[in-house]
């Protein structure tokens, strides 16, 4: 019987988990880009000091 090759399955499960935390920025990169459209008009003339004490 052949014995496991754990640093290969652990390489793998790495890898896994890469491509998962690149899509999950990917996905909020998208979000935070489509947020910034559609709110870029609605704050026309307002300073940071606004709504601030």
């Amino acid at each position: 019987m052949a014995k496991p090759n754990y640093s290969f399955e652990k390489r793998q499960r790495e890898i896994a988990k890469k491509k998962q935390q690149d899509e999950k920025a990917a996905k909020k990169a998208a979000a935070r880009e489509a947020n910034k459209a559609t709110t870029s008009g609605h704050d026309e003339g307002r300073t940071p000091q606004d709504g601030q004490q």
